[in-house]
């Protein structure tokens, strides 16, 4: 299926690992453009230069923070800089928590809403005009199904989630007289190397069956009875992307192999 992508520019946050990188991987198949955007400077670069290698397209790693108006700030002049502006951003940059309502303190929520709110409201700001001269675009926001269906152990995590996941509806209401399409994937057990360091670290004293672990976990959560890798995520976030989904508006869609216990 021809997805019409090819010659679009995408930013994509958190872009260096995981998700974020099966996405951009998947994107530059496709033959789009990509702004890169992480804090590790190296390993972005690193990425950048082995996706343009193998896929003949662009890329530009922008190493900031996006939780400040100084990182969203420098990835939007990038942007503009090399491309005269962006078609599609997918907000991914993000990460757990693990904490109690009662002992976090302020700063520590102030850090995930910064990072999973307000890093999208200021990406907004900073790439929809630029999406409006280019005749419209398309903004997907990476939640969780924890936006809906919390985990017990990451509050802050839960919490802001949810509010990202609004916000995007609000976004989606917003922007789409301008052609723009806003929408929000709620991932459930995805294998990042984030789930594979924390299994090691809870099973280094109990033998290092991380792998054992994981399974246990997926068994417990997901009628699938497995995660998925980032690419089979990946693929579905693409096509969200792309032009063959263009009357998806304003929508939530969960991609969790059947862990959402609600209908």
């Amino acid at each position: 299926m021809d997805l019409k992508l090819k010659g679009k520019v995408a930013v994509l946050t958190g872009g260096s690992v995981g998700i974020g990188l099966a996405v951009a991987e998947a994107m530059a198949v496709e033959g789009v453009d990509l702004v890169l955007a992480a804090r590790q400077k190296d390993r972005l670069e690193e990425v950048a230069q082995e996706i343009a290698r193998a896929h003949d397209v662009k890329v530009v790693p922008v190493a900031c923070d996006v939780r400040t108006q100084e990182g969203v700030d420098a990835l939007v002049d990038a942007t503009e800089l090399a491309f005269g502006g962006a078609d599609i951003l997918f907000n991914n940059a993000g990460t757990g928590s693990n904490e109690t309502i009662m002992e976090a303190p302020d700063d520590k929520w102030q850090f995930y809403w910064d990072l999973h709110v307000m890093a999208a409201v200021r990406l907004a700001r900073g790439l929809v005009p630029g999406m409006k001269q280019r005749g419209g675009g398309v903004i997907l926001h990476n939640a969780s199904i924890c936006a809906v269906q919390p985990l017990g152990y990451e509050p802050i995590y839960n919490v802001t989630k949810a509010a990202l996941m609004m916000f995007s509806k609000n976004l989606a209401n917003e922007l789409i007289r301008d052609n723009i399409r806003v929408n929000t994937i709620n991932p459930g057990l995805i294998l990042t190397p984030d789930w594979i360091k924390t299994a090691k670290q809870l099973t280094a004293e109990s033998g290092g069956d991380w792998e054992g672990h994981l399974a246990s976990v997926a068994r417990e959560h997901a009628p699938i009875g497995r995660f998925a890798s980032a690419e089979e995520l990946a693929d579905f976030i693409v096509f969200l992307c792309s032009d063959r989904a263009s009357y998806s508006v304003g929508a939530t869609y969960f991609v969790d192999g059947g862990m959402l216990k609600t209908v």
